[in-house]
């Protein structure tokens, strides 16, 4: 959102304006009013601010829990890369949680806003003094957490179906929001009846059953749509529910008939590129279907990811899907992975949700859109480690 009104004319004064209330705020602390700028507190030399931080935010306050996880309150110090991450890239997306706040972080909104146009010293600095670090732990079960990624894909539509183009997606039939379940994927391809049911719901047409399923399975796409007349636009489907079956993996059903280690989306291709025969058998063996709600995709609206659960857009990197029985919408998350495909510790914010996100360490990481986050979501699946950062 900031990155986009920079370049707005009208930015000159705002800024001034911003700053100046920020000026006004931190000279306002030094008079011992209420700390809202964490600039008086911070010492000189940067390791005792430190280590003055981790003293004054000793885990004196009891563990927490919630319905399938234990919080525990842990030193600053513990959150590895703490020190080193640009928060300004987070802040962005914090902003943004703030459209739609919890009642837990509303009144810390204003200082966040404000504390945009901070440096990462400040805002550093505010976090140690208005929140506390607490350690995710599942109740019982491994301490280990997964960490997956998913992304906006960028594919080849057409208003109507013509030649290359003949696989339907559906915007929600009446009823696929009652809960009940619906036709299977199978079902919707061989019943007569299913077809019935979803006939004039056909959004857009796609050229590959396989680009499909995984715009299904993200959840999201930009769709560059060739219409009637053929003129093209680029447009955003959106979710917009299900047919209210399990999610079941595709990789893991090849698994389990040994016919493939690589459960990569990378080695899935490289698999039905090599047996075509069974690629109808390989998409049945997922029933769950998504359907979608097609919106415009403006130029600003382009610079942001889709909405996510918590109803904010999402940011690049910077936004993750949790089980929100264990982390709250809109919660700052110090998350840490080491793997593989990357090398992550940073500040994130729960924006998100999925079908298969469940448990208290499991994430799914927004890698953002195209083909470049394609490439990361489709190979990441690593251990991951999860600090929620909760209000004092």
């Amino acid at each position: 959102m900031f990155s986009t009104e920079l370049n707005g004319p009208g930015w000159t004064v705002r800024a001034w304006r911003a700053a100046a209330l920020l000026a006004s705020a931190l000279l306002a602390a030094c008079a011992g009013a209420p700390p809202l700028g964490p600039r008086a507190s911070l010492a000189p030399d940067q390791s005792t601010a430190q280590r003055s931080a981790d003293t004054e935010l000793a885990p004196v306050a009891p563990a927490l829990l919630r319905a399938n996880s234990r919080w525990t309150p842990v030193r600053w110090s513990e959150l590895p890369g703490f020190e080193e991450d640009p928060l300004h890239e987070a802040w962005n997306a914090w902003i943004k949680s703030c459209e739609r706040p919890g009642p837990q972080f509303a009144a810390l909104c204003p200082d966040i806003r404000l504390l945009s146009l901070g440096t990462a010293q400040e805002q550093r600095a505010w976090m140690r003094s208005r929140l506390q670090p607490y350690r995710i732990d599942p109740l019982g079960g491994a301490a280990q957490g997964l960490l997956t990624a998913y992304y906006e894909p960028m594919l080849e539509a057409s208003r109507v179906p013509r030649e290359g183009f003949s696989i339907p997606l559906y915007g929600a039939p009446a009823g696929a929001k009652s809960g009940k379940p619906g036709f299977s994927r199978q079902e919707m391809d061989t019943l007569p009846m299913a077809r019935a049911a979803l006939n004039g719901r056909e959004l857009l047409w796609l050229a590959d059953p396989v680009d499909a399923l995984i715009l299904q399975i993200q959840g999201s796409g930009r769709l560059r749509v060739t219409e009637r007349d053929g003129q093209q636009r680029w447009v955003r489907l959106s979710y917009a529910g299900s047919n209210n079956l399990a999610y079941q993996s595709i990789g893991r059903w090849l698994q389990e008939r040994n016919a493939l280690q690589d459960a990569s989306w990378p080695g899935i291709k490289a698999w039905i590129a090599q047996n075509p025969q069974r690629l109808q058998e390989l998409l049945w063996s997922n029933p769950r279907v998504v359907f979608f709600r097609e919106d415009a995709l403006s130029e600003f609206d382009a610079a942001f990811g889709p909405k996510g659960a918590q109803g904010v857009a999402l940011t690049p990197q910077r936004s993750i899907a949790v089980d929100p029985s264990s982390i709250p919408y809109g919660t700052p998350v110090w998350l840490a992975s080491n793997g593989p495909a990357t090398r992550l510790q940073r500040l994130v914010l729960a924006q998100d949700t999925g079908s298969a996100i469940v448990g208290a360490l499991r994430a799914d990481y927004f890698a953002g859109w195209g083909a470049q986050a394609g490439e990361l979501a489709g190979r990441l699946k690593q251990g991951l480690q999860l600090w929620v950062l909760w209000p004092k």
